[in-house]
């Protein structure tokens, strides 16, 4: 190896991020903005069955290029990709992309006012760096007046080339094998309207606590259906002593029957 190969993979593997803000503590600006970031990852790490890596994430800094600010979604989920186990390191606790080799597939934004740019110089800037989907999902109807929302609360896209496509309803992201849809009820004591990863039969991705919940039902049917069970042979062997009886009385021996 060439003495200018080796410095260039020394620059390469030592990159100084030590300009770069990976955490600047500001808070999320809602309840329901919080409690549907959590929504949109909790259920994937508990309850989604897939053969591959994955990092679902909420309002973490999405790092695309070393000297460019960056993007920070309200939700991503990026496949094939493992979290870092080391987050005492610094390039360990943000999304940097040239760390991990590649985007994130899915990028979600959840509006909280006005003034969040998600339809214009957001959506611009995650089809400039390549996310494959983009979702931008307004709970409080604060753009409603916006064409491109056109009345629904959800809108999601379809990188192609190097501009996004809507995807028609229903919202199935077909390279990432899950679907979004809206769907209303209740999580954490809150009713509302909450936007949900499903499969493609429309099945939400259920909570912890949901999937609990589902085994406790099914082990609740399986101890009822033992229980007609045992009520049925019951019955028969009542009727069976009653036939018997009736046997007895007319002179007949019913074990000779």
């Amino acid at each position: 190896m060439t003495p200018e190969l080796l410095d260039a993979e020394e620059i390469i593997t030592e990159l100084d991020i030590s300009h770069i803000v990976i955490e600047d503590d500001t808070p999320v600006d809602n309840f329901q903005s919080e409690k549907q970031q959590r929504f949109l990852v909790e259920p994937l790490y508990s309850s989604w069955s897939t053969d591959v890596p994955f990092i679902a994430a909420a309002n973490v800094g999405l790092f695309y290029g070393l000297k460019l600010d960056p993007i920070v979604p309200d939700a991503f989920l990026s496949l094939n990709v493992r979290m870092p186990e080391d987050w005492s390191q610094r390039q360990n606790r943000s999304y940097l992309v040239w760390e991990f080799g590649k985007l994130p597939e899915v990028a979600i934004e959840i509006v909280s006012n006005r003034k969040g740019n998600e339809l214009d110089s957001k959506k611009e800037s995650y089809a400039r760096i390549g996310v494959a989907y983009y979702a931008v999902f307004d709970p409080l109807k604060q753009l409603q007046g916006k064409d491109e929302l056109n009345g629904s609360p959800l809108k999601i896209w379809e990188l192609t080339g190097k501009h996004y496509v809507e995807v028609p309803e229903p919202f199935w992201l077909e390279s990432v094998g899950l679907g979004l849809m809206l769907w209303e009820g209740l999580f954490e004591e809150q009713s509302g309207v909450w936007l949900r990863w499903c499969d493609r039969a429309g099945q939400v991705i259920p909570t912890g606590a949901e999937g609990r919940e589902i085994e406790r039902q099914g082990r609740e049917v399986e101890r009822q259906g033992r229980e007609v069970e045992r009520q049925g042979r019951e019955m028969e062997r009542q009727r069976a002593d009653r036939l018997a009886e009736r046997l007895r009385e007319m002179g007949i021996n019913p074990d000779d029957v």
